[in-house]
């Protein structure tokens, strides 16, 4: 059986070291990364690296993984990378992770290490788990949702479409994020979110509305 194989859309993202070594887990090859920003690149001198006005049609053929945390990076890496030829997204999780059969991973995924993933759960296209993590039973993730490191969201959560979930953040059972909404890191939530709200602290409040594209409360500390 032929081994996997995949693109890595984003080298100068951090995570995309964290990708790396979840394909080396999986026995999965990393054709090349793209560097679809100039700048720093964050991967091994194993991975070649390649611009995107030099893709054969053999890359473009492949799948491929986006490893930025924020979800607006990633929906703009996204319509990027579908500007350049690429058709395919990859689901990966990383083998130290543990994610119920009974839940449902969309397109695109992504769950970095150590994570736990709770059964009858829905994880949407082009969400993001990052390291240990824990995501409990009946968990509803929309499209492009970031978990930051360590945060533990109890059961039967909502989490709208863009929401990000700070590192260490804590949320309490049946509560619903709302679209675009920002939980900072640490914060403990014991109610709902609005959509668009920044809600920090513990117990957590909301401060003000979340401006998009920015990582309140020191979310840059979740990638």
């Amino acid at each position: 059986m032929p081994a996997r194989r995949l693109v890595i859309y984003g080298a100068g993202a951090p995570l995309a070291i964290d990708v790396e070594e979840s394909c080396r887990r999986l026995g999965i090859e990393i054709v090349a990364a793209i560097r679809n920003i100039p700048g720093t690149t964050y991967l091994s001198a194993q991975v070649p690296i390649v611009e995107p006005d030099a893709l054969s049609e053999e890359l473009k053929a492949l799948g491929i993984v986006l490893p930025m945390f924020t979800p607006e990076h990633r929906q703009s890496g996204l319509a990027d990378a579908r500007r350049h030829g690429f058709a395919r997204a990859e689901t990966l999780v990383d083998p130290t992770s543990a994610v119920a059969s009974s839940t449902r991973l969309g397109d695109g995924v992504y769950v970095n290490a150590g994570c736990t993933i709770g059964g009858a759960g829905e994880i949407g296209d082009f969400v993001l788990v990052n390291r240990a993590a824990s995501i409990g039973h009946h968990a509803r993730l929309e499209e492009f949702v970031s978990i930051g490191p360590g945060a533990v969201l109890a059961g039967s959560i909502q989490v709208g479409r863009g929401a990000v979930i700070g590192a260490g953040a804590v949320i309490l059972p049946q509560l619903e994020i709302g679209a675009g909404a920002a939980v900072g890191a640490g914060a403990a939530v014991t109610r709902s979110v609005p959509p668009g709200a920044l809600a920090v602290g513990n117990p957590a409040r909301i401060r003000a509305q979340a401006r998009r594209g920015s990582k309140p409360n020191t979310p840059a500390s979740s990638s």
